[in-house]
């Protein structure tokens, strides 16, 4: 269990499993975390926004480099990018048609590719926000 009273998030002592972490500048990423947050509360999962300064803290990660990917964190593991997408897909059932084809033989660097290309074409302010760098199709992370 995670808890972002004190570590990261409002002090109404919300506890989660795990929580998503996604840019609040990007229209599309609020947009989607609005889209699944009612799952993930019930799955006992939370979402917040990554610019939250209690979020740098935790993850210990400074801005520039915290706003480049959404996040999915969890006691165990931290994953960021199409990762994160997948690690949810494993927690919401209509998503998991996203961890097959994962499993197919290089699916895996496409899908983290798609995901860096749309992450760096995605509107926010260019001053909080600076796009991903670009990776090779096959870039191992």
């Amino acid at each position: 269990m995670i808890s972002l009273a004190s570590d990261m998030t409002d002090s109404k002592g919300r506890h989660a499993r795990g929580w998503l972490f996604f840019d609040a500048e990007c229209e599309f990423c609020r947009t989607v975390a609005a889209c699944l947050a009612p799952r993930l509360y019930r799955l006992g999962l939370a979402a917040a926004p990554l610019q939250d300064p209690r979020v740098s803290a935790l993850l210990a990660l400074p801005r520039a480099e915290l706003l480049r990917t959404l996040r999915y964190v969890t006691p165990e593991r931290q994953f960021c990018g199409a990762d994160a997408v997948l690690a949810l897909a494993a927690e919401i059932w209509w998503l998991r048609p996203l961890l097959w084809l994962a499993k197919i033989p290089g699916a895996l660097p496409v899908l983290r590719a798609t995901y860096d290309w749309h992450a760096g074409r995605r509107r926010c302010n260019a001053q909080i926000c600076s796009p991903v760098k670009p990776r090779g199709l096959y870039e191992d992370r």
